[in-house]
């Protein structure tokens, strides 16, 4: 094998394994009746007129399992947290009791349950197509090497190491869902 084919086949696996990554951590974002502090990643708050990630203006942790507790650094960003919380659009009201904010995630019902299926079933959808589109580009590549003298045998043998590689991360997000699936169909 050529090294301009192992450097193809490794930046394949590289890229594959980031889409993985990613789908790991929109799927830790879908709430499954825990409590998770990684659910209010991704929301801002205005900190004295910049839009600041609430955790870099505040200390959030689970309390209990349906309890998520934000205890902001300077008592003057309580309101801008909680409005912060609030246009979010979360599913959760949050309780400001002048020190803290309190997040209580109300038990899933059957049908919410069912919804966070479908939603992660669309993420992990979109995992299994940036997957496929990794695998069309690199073979695209490595059809390019051959138009630039790789032989049609090499040539064969990485476009099935690419598929291959891809079955393998194809499989991985099923197992993925299987499991985020299970974890929210658990009452």
């Amino acid at each position: 094998m050529s090294e301009e084919t192992k450097m193809i086949l490794s930046d394949t696996e590289a890229s594959m394994n980031k889409a993985l990554d990613h789908l790991e951590a929109e799927l830790s974002k879908i709430r499954a009746g825990k409590a998770n502090p990684s659910m209010l990643d991704g929301i801002m708050a205005d900190y004295y007129g910049n839009p600041t990630p609430i955790n870099q203006v505040a200390n959030i942790s689970a309390l209990d399992a349906r309890t998520i507790s934000v205890q902001p650094w300077e008592k003057n960003m309580l309101q801008p947290i909680e409005r912060a919380i609030t246009m979010a659009n979360i599913g959760i009201n949050p309780q400001n009791d002048g020190n803290t904010i309190r997040l209580f995630l109300p038990p899933l019902t059957e049908e919410r349950r069912k919804e966070l299926v479908k939603k992660c079933n669309a993420e992990g959808e979109h995992a299994k197509v940036a997957v496929r589109n990794i695998r069309r580009d690199s073979i695209e590549h490595i059809k390019k090497l051959q138009k630039d003298g790789l032989s049609e045998d090499a040539a064969k043998d990485a476009e099935d190491d690419i598929q291959q590689t891809t079955n393998k991360y194809i499989s991985l997000v099923e197992k993925h869902l299987a499991s985020k699936e299970k974890e929210i169909m658990a009452v």
